[in-house]
């Protein structure tokens, strides 16, 4: 079973995120469990989003406290939380950030990633959500999904400009990974 913890703040897509992934993971033929965990229910509130995902069906429904992979949509969460707790040993982390930042918790076989996650959404949909470029993204660090199916996933779940939008950051988000 791979397992996926996302960190973010209400109303930043982390839901979403998760529902996309998860669709997406189905769609391979996979057997997926996606779902969140909030106090507060206040924007900006800090949240967390889990996707668990098996070749066989999920039962586990507890919350993911030792991730595979984790997804940070917001890189100040990191001040507060050790958005890196449990990560194991060869896991990785995609953190939406402008510049290369320090992870003093990472252990020596964990990678990460740092992508602008927000500045890619701001040019391809008009909005900071940076989430569907983070999923791009995902796909390129890990090799668990293919970007077509991503692709297609949104395509279904977005229609007009907001679907146009959100497969060009996809790819955009994928291809920043991809050239490193």
């Amino acid at each position: 079973m791979k397992e996926i913890r996302i960190h973010a703040r209400a109303g930043q897509g982390a839901i979403t995120t998760a529902a996309i992934l998860g669709e997406a993971y189905f769609k391979e033929g996979m057997y997926p469990y996606a779902f969140p965990s909030f106090g507060a229910a206040r924007m900006g509130a800090p949240m967390n989003a889990f996707v668990r995902v098996d070749a066989k069906p999920v039962r586990l429904r507890s919350q993911i406290y030792e991730p595979d992979f984790v997804i940070i949509v917001d890189d100040t969460l990191m001040r507060g939380f050790n958005c890196f707790s449990g990560l194991k040993d060869e896991g990785i982390a995609i953190i939406n950030a402008k510049q290369d930042i320090e992870a003093h918790a990472l252990k020596a076989k964990q990678k990460k990633f740092i992508i602008p996650a927000t500045e890619i959404a701001l040019k391809t949909i008009g909005r900071p959500l940076g989430n569907t470029a983070l999923l791009g993204a995902y796909a390129a660090a890990t090799g668990e999904i293919k970007l077509d199916t991503l692709i297609e996933v949104v395509k279904m779940r977005f229609k007009g400009k907001a679907a146009e939008g959100n497969v060009q950051a996809i790819t955009q988000g994928y291809e920043f990974i991809k050239k490193g």
